[in-house]
């Protein structure tokens, strides 16, 4: 029977990062709900957890932050090649190929057997991942990139790299809230890819490479960039019934961010994501785009096409918020993305190595039995 259900149901690997409930809206990364996590835990944290299924002791915990942060910095001619490209192109090609880029200069890229080089080179790539981010965003405006400093957490360096100002506390917390919540989640479609080409034997820069590729499209890791945009295009909150009644009643436009192929109550990252969004609106004097997100939520929730199929807001919605408020430009919001799952796709990637080619089968339905005819016959 044909299918385009996208391997709805099929049961893929065993994994010990994370488990999704979408009925009740759960998740838990290696045991420990998102909530939990979300309130107490730092990224590196997360990063330890999803890699050793428990979490660092203190001294574990400061080798992980020291080892990324000295390991963050990225090579002369990776920042030379972004450079190269032009100012408008999109920020996830300009990632994907300084990724690629890192490998020439990664003396073990080419071994994906040794679980400890593995490691090694997972948290290289943590650092480095979060270096480029910032680093585009300098070199688009037309700055010079910062690089990191060896005593910041990811998050402080980030924010530090953006501005080179000590890093505000407040933004801080966002990010490294933000890092939490997206760093796992189950066999999405990037973790999917990634663990493919793992699978073939090949490096993990490549299986990075193609998770940034999957999460680059608009149906995964873009959305939060499109639910942005929508925010944007409503531009204030007496819009919002309007906008709402001319494009999301009428059928013509479905509102980005609300609804999940998993979730069917609360997405439990949203609600986290919410609280931060708004605390951010408050702290920043910037509560517009907060208030048309709130706005819209509540008339969604209040429709009978929204209520009858168990549509919430997911983590896109709010995060898009969380980031705008950051003065982040749109492009930015799939790369960050990258910054976090990146925890998640090291996991999966070392958990797949040594695995078996991955080549599920696929129905033919195509014509059977044709004749051949001479070119001139055709």
């Amino acid at each position: 029977m044909a299918s385009k259900g996208g391997l709805e149901g099929v049961v893929v690997a065993d994994i010990a990062t994370s488990f999704i409930d979408g009925t009740i809206g759960k998740l838990i990364y290696s045991g420990y709900a998102i909530e939990e996590l979300a309130e107490n835990a730092s990224f590196e944290e997360v990063l330890f957890l999803l890699h050793f299924t428990r979490l660092p002791k203190q001294a574990e915990y400061e080798a992980l932050r020291s080892d990324i942060a000295k390991n963050a910095a990225i090579p002369h001619p990776v920042i030379n090649m972004m450079k190269s490209l032009s100012a408008s192109a999109p920020a996830m090609a300009a990632l994907r190929s300084a990724v690629s880029m890192l490998s020439a200069f990664d003396e073990d890229a080419e071994n994906l057997t040794d679980k400890d080089l593995a490691l090694a080179k997972a948290v290289r790539l943590t650092g480095q991942i979060t270096t480029i981010c910032a680093a585009w965003m300098r070199i688009t405006k037309g700055l010079e990139p910062i690089p990191p400093r060896q005593d910041l957490t990811l998050a402080q360096n980030f924010v530090y790299m953006m501005s080179g100002e000590e890093p505000d506390e407040t933004a801080s917390a966002a990010v490294d809230v933000y890092l939490v919540l997206l760093a796992e989640h189950g066999m999405n479609a990037s973790t999917f890819a990634a663990r493919v080409i793992t699978a073939t034997g090949s490096d993990m820069h490549s299986a990075v490479v193609g998770g940034i590729a999957a999460l680059k499209g608009p149906a995964h890791g873009g959305a939060n960039a499109e639910a942005m945009k929508m925010f944007l295009e409503i531009g204030a909150v007496e819009n919002v019934v309007p906008w709402f009644e001319k494009y999301v009643k009428t059928g013509e436009r479905r509102i980005m961010g609300i609804g999940h192929r998993v979730y069917k109550s609360n997405d439990p990252r949203a609600g986290i994501l919410k609280r931060h969004a708004e605390a951010l609106a408050e702290s920043s004097g910037k509560r517009k785009w907060y208030d048309i997100a709130v706005k819209l939520e509540e008339t969604a929730r209040a429709d009978e096409y929204f209520i009858s199929r168990n549509l919430y807001p997911n983590v896109d919605y709010y995060s898009a918020i969380v980031l705008y408020t950051l003065d982040l430009d749109v492009d930015m919001f799939t790369p960050l993305f990258v910054m976090s799952r990146i925890a998640g796709w090291s996991a999966h990637i070392i958990g797949q190595m040594g695995g078996r080619l991955i080549r599920p089968k696929a129905n033919y339905v195509g014509p059977c039995d044709l004749k051949w005819a001479p070119l001139a016959e055709r």
